[in-house]
């Protein structure tokens, strides 16, 4: 017999909310054990009810959602979440996953498709949806071929960005102006296609791009 997983829903949307319900409560092996619509009832739900999984809306009104899966990795490491989201882009699934997410499922993807995802991530798996699994792929290529192009110096301004120093810290550490750390950041942005210095370090720590020699 398999297992039963506990399940919260956290969606803004009731219509949607309704919808995820309906689709697994047909589900014997899955029990529904909360729900919630805002960050702050996801985080008293999850902690009340310690679900096996929790399949999160990547836009909760004026809240994101891929700090709140973030947040409740820290708070609730048994608790595995799911992305759940209109978004297909590259950017979004990687953040995703970055925060914490075990699964990416894309709205309007059949009852039978939410469910594999759910009973994978209980299973201590991964699961993305098929239409951005070719996404990842594109990108992972494309971020290993523009990694293999920094030079030395956009490495080590990268690996210096990556510790939390701010651009006026590493251009004392490499003895260079802020002003040109700030450029080698933007070209690093553009090479990469990520947004931001926060985007830049979040990424160098996680796919260990840069390694401190020191």
């Amino acid at each position: 017999m398999t297992p039963r997983v506990t399940v919260v829903i956290v969606e803004d949307h009731a219509l949607v909310r309704d919808g995820l319900r309906l689709i697994l409560q047909g589900e014997p092996s899955i029990g529904i054990v909360g729900e919630a619509a805002d960050p702050a009832e996801a985080f008293a739900i999850v902690g009340r009810t310690a679900p096996d999984v929790a399949l999160v809306d990547l836009t909760l009104g004026d809240a994101d959602g891929v700090p709140l899966i973030r947040g409740l990795g820290v708070r609730y490491p048994g608790t595995r979440t799911v992305a759940v989201t209109m978004h297909r882009d590259g950017e979004t699934v990687r953040q995703a996953f970055l925060a914490g997410a075990a699964g990416y499922v894309v709205k309007g993807a059949s009852g039978a498709e939410l469910i594999a995802a759910i009973r994978a991530v209980a299973r201590g798996e991964r699961y993305v949806h098929s239409t951005v699994a070719g996404v990842m792929v594109a990108d992972s290529l494309r971020w290993l071929r523009h990694g293999q192009r920094l030079s030395p110096r956009e490495r080590e301004v990268l690996r210096l960005l990556a510790s939390g120093q701010s651009a006026t810290d590493v251009g004392r550490t490499l003895g260079i102006s802020a002003h040109t750390v700030r450029r080698h950041a933007a070209n690093l942005a553009a090479k990469l296609g990520l947004h931001g210095r926060v985007a830049l370090a979040r990424y160098a720590i996680e796919q260990d791009l840069v390694r401190d020699e020191g």
